[in-house]
């Protein structure tokens, strides 16, 4: 019988990109890009345990109205990152940042994944002229 050995390398430690995430403000500066797109994205925010942005990763590319979005395909990322929590971002062409009933469906659904997950979702910001923190605003609960 033959056997043939294999080594993998695993990073013990994901570098940070060294900015901290404290505010949707500091969310549309990273996102800013958002802003001019003809269709909505939906993107998320890896965070470590100190609020230190890991990484940012497009999870949809959608259509004028619309980006179709997936708990799978949301913390996969974050799950691959290492991160302890999460900022979700979307855009809204129109430029209107109020969230829509169903932002605001798909957000409590990605919360309570999160939860089970162990990766809490902190807030989820959309973006337009502007942005609007559903956390602030209170139209979406965080809490698990």
């Amino acid at each position: 019988m033959n056997y043939i050995a294999a080594s993998v390398c695993l990073p013990v430690v994901r570098e940070t990109t060294g900015e901290k995430v404290r505010t949707p403000e500091d969310v549309l500066r990273i996102c800013a890009d958002m802003r001019s797109l003809a269709q909505e994205t939906f993107q998320v925010l890896t965070l470590n345990a100190r609020n230190m942005l890991i990484n940012r990763h497009l999870v949809s590319l959608g259509l004028v109205n619309a980006a179709l979005v997936h708990a799978r395909e949301v913390f996969r990322p974050a799950i691959l990152d290492g991160a302890s929590g999460v900022l979700l971002a979307h855009n809204h062409c129109s430029g209107d940042p109020t969230p829509s009933a169903e932002d605001v469906r798909q957000t409590a659904q990605l919360v309570k994944a999160g939860a089970l997950l162990g990766i809490p979702v902190l807030d989820h910001i959309v973006i337009g002229d502007g942005c609007v923190s559903m956390r602030e605003t209170g139209v979406c609960s965080f809490k698990t």
